[in-house]
């Protein structure tokens, strides 16, 4: 491995302050980052890092080499970086943020084709249903499924709508009834999806009427996969993202309640930190899932 790989393998371990962190975040193995710094130590002959059984920490001689190579190895990271995007290859490590039933439902697809087409490029992505402050975080791109964006910190990209649709099991049907109308939920169980502890309000709408419900019932989460399967169980009604729910609903598991009236609706979006331009690798990335979720796998 040459001088600037070792240096950015030391700097991981550095960031990490662990060889299996390291070899977790670059994709190489614990031996290989421990053989790695070792010899970059040995070439230079200073102790850069102190190793314990419980952490590995820089050592003083450490500190200071790392704090004289970051910039180094970040330039040539980037110049790197411009060098490929000069000639529209793209290339890097795209970090992305994505909601947990998204994640598993649409993207493997996505990332299978994209890592065929594009192999330069490295997807590191965290799926989590909470919200994810993508500047502080440092990640190149969120993907969100929500209500209209209100975030002036960052900009966004709407993808396409994302149709809900209220549904639960037949046995819950035969065993509590059917709602007719949205003024029988309260005597239902309603599965809410609960964000930050704050219970889900129900706004339904059929023509000119307009209703409002609060999702109670004995089960609340704040993942739709979840609510699903309760809904599956018998446990009550749920307001979820037809993807989530489509074979479901195609198998008979699950049935529409409330047919007649639809929520407000919500956008597939792609949020971004305020770049002046989008790196190569990030708008590359941003088409190819635009036009997979509209072409092949629609919402």
């Amino acid at each position: 491995m040459g001088e600037l790989e070792a240096i950015r393998v030391f700097l991981a371990v550095a960031e990490q302050s662990s060889f299996v962190g390291a070899a977790r975040q670059l994709g190489l193995t614990p031996a290989s980052v421990t053989r790695t710094v070792a010899g970059l130590e040995e070439r230079l002959g200073v102790q850069l890092l102190v190793r314990t059984t419980r952490q590995v920490s820089l050592t003083s001689a450490g500190a200071v080499y790392a704090a004289r190579v970051a910039s180094l190895a970040d330039g040539l990271a980037r110049a790197a970086e411009e060098t490929r995007e000069a000639q529209g290859i793209s290339s890097g490590t795209i970090r992305i943020s994505a909601p947990v039933s998204l994640g598993l439902k649409i993207l493997p697809g996505v990332l299978s084709q994209f890592a065929t087409l594009y192999p330069a490029t490295r997807v590191a992505l965290n799926l989590s249903d909470s919200f994810v402050d993508i500047l502080q975080e440092d990640y190149d791109l969120a993907i969100r499924i929500s209500g209209p964006p209100n975030d002036k910190s960052t900009i966004w990209r709407k993808i396409c709508l994302v149709p809900r649709v209220l549904v639960a099991s037949p046995a819950y049907c035969v065993a509590k009834g059917t709602p007719a109308t949205p003024d029988d939920l309260p005597a239902h169980s309603c599965l809410g999806y609960q964000a930050d502890a704050r219970e889900e309000i129900w706004d339904l709408a059929s023509g000119t009427s307009r209703r409002s419900h609060k999702a109670l019932g004995q089960f609340g989460a704040n993942n739709g996969d979840i609510l699903a399967r309760l809904a599956l169980q018998g446990e009550g009604i749920a307001l979820l993202p037809r993807f989530i729910v489509e074979e479901d609903l195609r198998e008979g598991r699950l049935v529409g309640v409330l047919p007649d009236w639809s929520a407000p609706d919500i956008w597939l979006t792609l949020y971004y930190p305020p770049y002046e331009r989008l790196p190569l690798r990030v708008a590359t990335f941003s088409n190819f899932f635009e036009a997979h979720v509209k072409e092949d796998n629609p919402l």
